[in-house]
Protein backbone atom coordinates (compact mmCIF):
# COMPACT_ATOMS: atom_id res chain seq x y z
CA UNK A 1 0.00 0.00 0.00
CA UNK A 2 1.29 3.71 -0.59
CA UNK A 3 0.40 6.65 0.20
CA UNK A 4 -1.33 7.88 -3.35
CA UNK A 5 -4.86 8.35 -3.46
CA UNK A 6 -6.62 6.08 -6.38
CA UNK A 7 -10.43 6.25 -5.08
CA UNK A 8 -12.03 9.22 -3.97
CA UNK A 9 -15.33 9.68 -2.81
CA UNK A 10 -17.36 12.67 -1.53
CA UNK A 11 -20.29 13.55 -0.26
CA UNK A 12 -21.73 10.76 -2.29
CA UNK A 13 -25.78 10.02 -2.24
CA UNK A 14 -28.38 7.80 -4.39
CA UNK A 15 -31.58 8.05 -3.88
CA UNK A 16 -34.13 6.06 -5.78
CA UNK A 17 -37.51 7.90 -6.38
CA UNK A 18 -40.28 5.80 -4.91
CA UNK A 19 -42.71 8.00 -6.52
CA UNK A 20 -46.21 10.40 -4.80
CA UNK A 21 -42.57 12.23 -3.84
CA UNK A 22 -40.87 9.83 -1.25
CA UNK A 23 -37.18 8.62 -1.92
CA UNK A 24 -35.52 5.49 -0.72
CA UNK A 25 -32.06 7.34 0.44
CA UNK A 26 -29.91 3.73 -0.01
CA UNK A 27 -26.55 6.45 0.24
CA UNK A 28 -27.03 9.21 1.94
CA UNK A 29 -23.71 11.38 1.95
CA UNK A 30 -20.90 9.10 2.51
CA UNK A 31 -16.86 10.10 1.61
CA UNK A 32 -13.84 8.33 2.20
CA UNK A 33 -10.63 7.54 -0.26
CA UNK A 34 -8.90 4.82 -0.70
CA UNK A 35 -4.84 4.32 -1.41
CA UNK A 36 -3.23 2.38 -4.18
CA UNK A 37 -2.61 -1.50 -3.47
CA UNK A 38 -4.52 -1.24 -0.14
CA UNK A 39 -7.71 -3.35 0.65
CA UNK A 40 -10.65 -1.13 1.84
CA UNK A 41 -13.69 -2.72 3.83
CA UNK A 42 -17.45 -1.95 3.80
CA UNK A 43 -19.14 -3.95 6.35
CA UNK A 44 -22.64 -3.53 7.76
CA UNK A 45 -25.86 -5.38 8.16
CA UNK A 46 -28.15 -6.03 5.31
CA UNK A 47 -29.52 -3.03 3.98
CA UNK A 48 -27.04 -0.36 5.23
CA UNK A 49 -26.36 0.56 1.47
CA UNK A 50 -23.10 -0.57 0.97
CA UNK A 51 -23.82 -2.95 -2.21
CA UNK A 52 -25.57 0.13 -3.68
CA UNK A 53 -22.31 2.65 -2.69
CA UNK A 54 -20.30 0.37 -4.36
CA UNK A 55 -22.44 0.05 -7.45
CA UNK A 56 -22.70 4.08 -7.64
CA UNK A 57 -18.66 4.26 -7.15
CA UNK A 58 -18.54 2.44 -10.63
CA UNK A 59 -21.90 3.75 -12.26
CA UNK A 60 -23.60 1.17 -12.48
CA UNK A 61 -26.08 3.59 -10.73
CA UNK A 62 -26.20 7.08 -11.51
CA UNK A 63 -25.56 9.44 -8.37
CA UNK A 64 -28.03 11.36 -7.17
CA UNK A 65 -25.43 13.94 -5.18
CA UNK A 66 -21.49 13.84 -4.88
CA UNK A 67 -18.96 12.84 -6.56
CA UNK A 68 -16.32 9.99 -7.66
CA UNK A 69 -12.87 10.72 -8.42
CA UNK A 70 -10.65 7.91 -9.87
CA UNK A 71 -7.37 8.70 -10.28
CA UNK A 72 -8.31 12.35 -9.78
CA UNK A 73 -11.19 12.23 -12.53
CA UNK A 74 -14.81 12.71 -11.44
CA UNK A 75 -16.25 9.53 -13.60
CA UNK A 76 -20.05 10.50 -13.43
CA UNK A 77 -18.74 13.59 -14.96
CA UNK A 78 -17.36 11.59 -18.31
CA UNK A 79 -19.74 10.82 -21.33
CA UNK A 80 -20.43 7.39 -22.02
CA UNK A 81 -17.36 7.46 -24.63
CA UNK A 82 -14.81 8.70 -22.27
CA UNK A 83 -16.61 6.18 -19.62
CA UNK A 84 -16.46 3.26 -21.60
CA UNK A 85 -12.12 4.09 -21.82
CA UNK A 86 -11.84 4.72 -18.39
CA UNK A 87 -13.66 1.84 -16.79
CA UNK A 88 -11.54 -0.61 -18.22
CA UNK A 89 -9.22 -0.05 -15.17
CA UNK A 90 -12.56 -0.34 -12.72
CA UNK A 91 -13.95 -3.46 -12.50
CA UNK A 92 -16.51 -5.79 -9.71
CA UNK A 93 -16.77 -8.90 -8.60
CA UNK A 94 -20.76 -10.15 -7.93
CA UNK A 95 -22.46 -11.54 -5.13
CA UNK A 96 -23.76 -14.89 -6.75
CA UNK A 97 -21.38 -16.49 -8.58
CA UNK A 98 -24.30 -17.85 -10.85
CA UNK A 99 -26.63 -14.85 -11.41
CA UNK A 100 -23.57 -13.14 -12.36
CA UNK A 101 -22.64 -15.38 -15.22
CA UNK A 102 -24.13 -15.94 -18.26
CA UNK A 103 -25.93 -19.62 -18.39
CA UNK A 104 -25.74 -19.94 -22.06
CA UNK A 105 -22.07 -19.03 -22.66
CA UNK A 106 -18.96 -21.39 -22.10
CA UNK A 107 -16.43 -20.42 -19.93
CA UNK A 108 -14.53 -19.01 -22.70
CA UNK A 109 -16.80 -16.86 -24.43
CA UNK A 110 -17.66 -15.24 -20.62
CA UNK A 111 -14.05 -14.57 -20.26
CA UNK A 112 -13.66 -13.27 -24.10
CA UNK A 113 -16.66 -10.92 -23.96
CA UNK A 114 -15.00 -7.91 -22.31
CA UNK A 115 -11.64 -8.83 -24.42
CA UNK A 116 -13.90 -8.38 -27.79
CA UNK A 117 -16.01 -5.41 -26.63
CA UNK A 118 -12.92 -3.57 -26.06
CA UNK A 119 -11.16 -4.97 -29.00
CA UNK A 120 -7.72 -5.93 -27.14
CA UNK A 121 -6.70 -9.06 -28.96
CA UNK A 122 -7.39 -9.02 -33.27
CA UNK A 123 -5.84 -12.49 -33.46
CA UNK A 124 -7.95 -15.42 -32.03
CA UNK A 125 -4.97 -17.41 -30.88
CA UNK A 126 -3.88 -14.14 -29.12
CA UNK A 127 -7.20 -13.88 -27.55
CA UNK A 128 -7.19 -17.90 -26.40
CA UNK A 129 -3.88 -17.79 -24.98
CA UNK A 130 -5.00 -14.81 -22.78
CA UNK A 131 -8.34 -16.76 -21.60
CA UNK A 132 -6.37 -19.88 -20.85
CA UNK A 133 -3.81 -17.68 -18.93
CA UNK A 134 -6.83 -16.03 -16.94
CA UNK A 135 -7.78 -19.51 -16.17
CA UNK A 136 -5.06 -21.00 -14.74
CA UNK A 137 -4.21 -17.39 -12.64
CA UNK A 138 -8.05 -18.33 -10.90
CA UNK A 139 -6.88 -21.85 -10.06
CA UNK A 140 -8.73 -23.55 -12.75
CA UNK A 141 -7.35 -25.10 -16.44
CA UNK A 142 -7.92 -24.46 -19.88
CA UNK A 143 -9.88 -28.05 -20.31
CA UNK A 144 -12.83 -25.75 -18.40
CA UNK A 145 -12.38 -23.05 -20.80
CA UNK A 146 -15.55 -25.04 -23.20
CA UNK A 147 -18.03 -25.95 -19.97
CA UNK A 148 -20.62 -23.99 -19.07
CA UNK A 149 -21.44 -22.68 -15.58
CA UNK A 150 -23.45 -24.76 -14.72
CA UNK A 151 -20.96 -27.50 -14.50
CA UNK A 152 -19.32 -26.04 -11.74
CA UNK A 153 -19.22 -25.63 -7.86
CA UNK A 154 -19.87 -22.02 -6.32
CA UNK A 155 -16.26 -21.20 -5.68
CA UNK A 156 -15.41 -22.31 -9.45
CA UNK A 157 -17.87 -20.09 -10.47
CA UNK A 158 -16.45 -17.29 -8.14
CA UNK A 159 -12.88 -17.98 -9.89
CA UNK A 160 -14.40 -17.62 -13.53
CA UNK A 161 -15.92 -14.04 -12.30
CA UNK A 162 -12.72 -12.88 -11.03
CA UNK A 163 -10.78 -14.36 -14.46
CA UNK A 164 -13.39 -11.89 -16.06
CA UNK A 165 -12.99 -9.07 -13.82
CA UNK A 166 -8.92 -9.37 -14.42
CA UNK A 167 -8.88 -9.43 -18.07
CA UNK A 168 -8.96 -6.08 -19.01
CA UNK A 169 -5.82 -5.55 -16.56
CA UNK A 170 -7.55 -3.32 -13.99
CA UNK A 171 -6.17 -1.47 -11.18
CA UNK A 172 -9.18 -1.38 -8.92
CA UNK A 173 -11.52 -3.86 -8.19
CA UNK A 174 -14.88 -3.60 -6.38
CA UNK A 175 -15.71 -7.29 -4.38
CA UNK A 176 -19.21 -7.02 -3.87
CA UNK A 177 -19.77 -9.93 -0.85
CA UNK A 178 -17.73 -11.85 -3.21
CA UNK A 179 -17.90 -14.72 -0.81
CA UNK A 180 -21.57 -14.58 1.16
CA UNK A 181 -22.65 -17.31 -1.26
CA UNK A 182 -20.04 -19.85 -0.95
CA UNK A 183 -19.62 -22.66 1.60
CA UNK A 184 -17.55 -22.22 4.53
CA UNK A 185 -14.62 -23.99 3.79
CA UNK A 186 -14.45 -22.20 -0.19
CA UNK A 187 -14.81 -18.81 1.45
CA UNK A 188 -10.80 -18.95 2.95
CA UNK A 189 -9.25 -20.14 -0.40
CA UNK A 190 -11.17 -17.08 -2.73
CA UNK A 191 -9.82 -15.13 -0.32
CA UNK A 192 -6.40 -16.33 -0.37
CA UNK A 193 -6.82 -16.14 -4.08
CA UNK A 194 -7.78 -12.41 -3.94
CA UNK A 195 -4.72 -11.90 -1.80
CA UNK A 196 -2.57 -13.68 -4.28
CA UNK A 197 -3.86 -11.77 -7.17
CA UNK A 198 -3.35 -8.41 -5.51
CA UNK A 199 0.52 -9.24 -4.25
CA UNK A 200 1.03 -10.25 -7.64
CA UNK A 201 -0.21 -8.01 -9.74
CA UNK A 202 -0.60 -4.29 -7.38
CA UNK A 203 -4.37 -4.63 -7.47
CA UNK A 204 -6.78 -2.13 -5.24
CA UNK A 205 -9.46 -3.54 -3.41
CA UNK A 206 -13.27 -2.02 -2.00
CA UNK A 207 -14.32 -5.20 -0.08
CA UNK A 208 -18.00 -5.50 0.69
CA UNK A 209 -19.08 -7.94 3.38
CA UNK A 210 -21.39 -8.07 6.39
CA UNK A 211 -18.81 -11.21 7.41
CA UNK A 212 -17.10 -9.15 10.25
CA UNK A 213 -14.14 -11.66 10.88
CA UNK A 214 -13.74 -12.24 7.20
CA UNK A 215 -13.21 -8.68 6.74
CA UNK A 216 -10.71 -7.91 9.53
CA UNK A 217 -8.62 -10.83 7.77
CA UNK A 218 -8.53 -8.76 4.56
CA UNK A 219 -8.76 -5.17 5.14
CA UNK A 220 -6.48 -2.65 5.49
CA UNK A 221 -9.14 0.37 6.94
CA UNK A 222 -12.77 -0.70 7.57
CA UNK A 223 -15.52 1.60 7.25
CA UNK A 224 -18.97 1.10 8.90
CA UNK A 225 -22.06 1.42 7.55
CA UNK A 226 -25.36 1.92 9.04
CA UNK A 227 -28.64 3.28 7.03
CA UNK A 228 -26.69 5.07 4.11
CA UNK A 229 -24.38 6.73 6.51
CA UNK A 230 -20.79 5.82 7.26
CA UNK A 231 -20.82 5.45 11.13
CA UNK A 232 -17.02 4.85 12.32
CA UNK A 233 -13.70 4.37 9.50
CA UNK A 234 -10.64 3.43 10.81
CA UNK A 235 -8.09 0.52 10.44
CA UNK A 236 -8.65 -2.67 10.77
CA UNK A 237 -6.72 -3.40 14.23
CA UNK A 238 -7.95 -0.14 15.95
CA UNK A 239 -11.53 -1.03 14.44
CA UNK A 240 -11.66 -4.52 16.33
CA UNK A 241 -9.26 -3.33 19.28
CA UNK A 242 -11.59 -0.55 20.51
CA UNK A 243 -14.72 0.30 18.73
CA UNK A 244 -16.18 3.52 19.01
CA UNK A 245 -19.64 4.09 17.79
CA UNK A 246 -22.08 2.30 19.62
CA UNK A 247 -23.35 0.58 16.48
CA UNK A 248 -19.70 -1.24 15.85
CA UNK A 249 -19.27 -2.35 19.15
CA UNK A 250 -22.51 -3.92 18.74
CA UNK A 251 -21.71 -5.57 15.65
CA UNK A 252 -18.54 -6.63 16.49
CA UNK A 253 -19.75 -8.49 20.12
CA UNK A 254 -21.97 -10.28 17.41
CA UNK A 255 -18.67 -11.94 16.01
CA UNK A 256 -17.91 -15.88 17.45
CA UNK A 257 -14.65 -16.03 19.39
CA UNK A 258 -12.82 -19.51 18.74
CA UNK A 259 -12.51 -19.75 22.24
CA UNK A 260 -15.54 -21.19 24.53
CA UNK A 261 -14.19 -19.86 27.96
CA UNK A 262 -13.89 -16.42 26.31
CA UNK A 263 -17.33 -16.65 24.52
CA UNK A 264 -18.89 -18.09 27.39
CA UNK A 265 -17.92 -15.36 29.76
CA UNK A 266 -18.12 -11.76 27.08
CA UNK A 267 -20.72 -9.92 27.26
CA UNK A 268 -22.94 -8.72 24.06
CA UNK A 269 -24.54 -5.94 23.23
CA UNK A 270 -28.06 -6.56 21.57
CA UNK A 271 -29.56 -4.26 19.55
CA UNK A 272 -32.74 -3.21 20.14
CA UNK A 273 -35.90 -2.52 17.28
CA UNK A 274 -35.61 -2.94 14.00
CA UNK A 275 -33.86 -1.44 11.13
CA UNK A 276 -35.73 2.09 10.50
CA UNK A 277 -36.49 2.28 6.58
CA UNK A 278 -34.74 4.33 4.42
CA UNK A 279 -37.66 5.72 3.19
CA UNK A 280 -38.14 7.87 6.40
CA UNK A 281 -35.02 7.63 8.31
CA UNK A 282 -34.56 9.29 11.90
CA UNK A 283 -34.12 12.57 12.52
CA UNK A 284 -30.76 13.62 13.66
CA UNK A 285 -28.51 10.11 14.51
CA UNK A 286 -29.85 7.52 12.30
CA UNK A 287 -28.89 5.14 14.70
CA UNK A 288 -30.50 7.11 17.44
CA UNK A 289 -33.41 4.24 17.80
CA UNK A 290 -31.67 1.80 18.20
CA UNK A 291 -28.63 2.74 20.50
CA UNK A 292 -28.31 2.33 23.89
CA UNK A 293 -26.72 6.06 25.12
CA UNK A 294 -29.01 8.01 23.16
CA UNK A 295 -30.41 11.10 24.30
CA UNK A 296 -32.69 14.25 23.32
CA UNK A 297 -30.00 15.75 21.45
CA UNK A 298 -29.35 12.93 19.04
CA UNK A 299 -32.82 13.39 17.63
CA UNK A 300 -32.38 16.93 16.80
CA UNK A 301 -29.45 16.99 15.62
CA UNK A 302 -27.09 15.17 13.12
CA UNK A 303 -23.29 14.25 14.16
CA UNK A 304 -20.65 15.59 12.43
CA UNK A 305 -18.40 13.39 10.83
CA UNK A 306 -15.07 14.13 13.02
CA UNK A 307 -11.56 12.97 13.96
CA UNK A 308 -11.86 11.50 17.10
CA UNK A 309 -8.18 10.23 16.92
CA UNK A 310 -5.33 10.54 14.51
CA UNK A 311 -6.61 8.41 11.21
CA UNK A 312 -9.44 7.04 13.47
CA UNK A 313 -13.30 9.02 12.18
CA UNK A 314 -16.65 8.77 13.81
CA UNK A 315 -20.15 10.46 13.43
CA UNK A 316 -21.32 10.39 16.99
CA UNK A 317 -22.17 12.67 19.60
CA UNK A 318 -20.75 10.94 22.84
CA UNK A 319 -17.01 12.11 20.62
CA UNK A 320 -18.18 15.63 20.29
CA UNK A 321 -16.73 18.03 22.53
CA UNK A 322 -19.03 20.88 21.42
CA UNK A 323 -21.93 19.26 22.82
CA UNK A 324 -21.78 19.68 26.61
CA UNK A 325 -25.10 17.91 27.73
CA UNK A 326 -24.49 14.13 26.78
CA UNK A 327 -24.46 12.23 30.56
CA UNK A 328 -20.99 11.35 31.39
CA UNK A 329 -21.54 8.29 32.30
CA UNK A 330 -22.68 7.41 28.64
CA UNK A 331 -19.48 8.63 27.28
CA UNK A 332 -17.41 6.66 29.66
CA UNK A 333 -19.91 3.59 29.14
CA UNK A 334 -19.47 3.47 25.20
CA UNK A 335 -15.54 4.09 25.19
CA UNK A 336 -14.88 1.91 27.72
Amino acid sequence: MTNETILEVNDLKKHFDMGKGKSLKAVDGISFDVKRGETFGVVGESGCGKSTAGRTILTLYNSTEGEVLFKGTNVHGLSEKEQFHYFRNMQMIFQDPYASLNPRSTVKEIIAEPLEVHGIYKKKSEKLDRIYELLEEVGLNRDHANRYPHEFSGGQRQRIGIARALALDPEFIICDEPISALDVSVQAQIINLLERLQEEKGLTYLFIAHDLSMVRHISDRIAVMYLGHIVELTDSERLYEKPLHPYTQALLSAVPIPDPKIEEERERIIIEGDLPSPIDPPSGCVFRTRCPYAEDVCAEVKPKWQEAEEGRYVACHLYDDSISHMQPRHIEQAKN
